[in-house]
């Protein structure tokens, strides 16, 4: 049986929390939390990081990430930025200036609103 898209909406914003996003190249979640989330293939196949793990050291990393956490949002923030004006420069750069007249012809175009 097939499922509907409801049931899909937890499972995809899941993976957009946890993707590194182009503008920040951070993952939301690490952007909230300070730290990377483990993803539940990471728990149910036993893998290295969830064989490693160690209570003391991760509230040890957990501490340092969350001191350094303001300095890693506030570069995500820069890097949205510089994006930002990137985007502007490279459309600012396409358009060419035009000037009209009261007496000008222009075509105007109905939109179906």
């Amino acid at each position: 049986m097939p499922s509907t898209w409801v049931e899909e909406v937890p499972r995809i914003v899941w993976t957009y929390h946890t993707t590194p996003q182009s503008t920040t190249k951070e993952t939301p979640f690490n952007l909230v939390y300070g730290s990377d989330a483990m993803i539940l293939v990471e728990i149910q196949e036993s893998s290295p990081r969830f064989q490693n793990f160690v209570v003391k050291e991760s509230n040890e990393e957990r501490k340092v990430n969350l001191d350094v956490l303001d300095e890693v949002r506030e570069e995500a923030r820069i890097m949205a930025k510089t994006l930002m004006r990137k985007v502007e420069y490279r459309y600012k750069s396409k358009l060419r200036p035009r000037q009209f007249q009261v007496t000008d012809l222009v075509m105007r175009k109905a939109h179906p609103y």
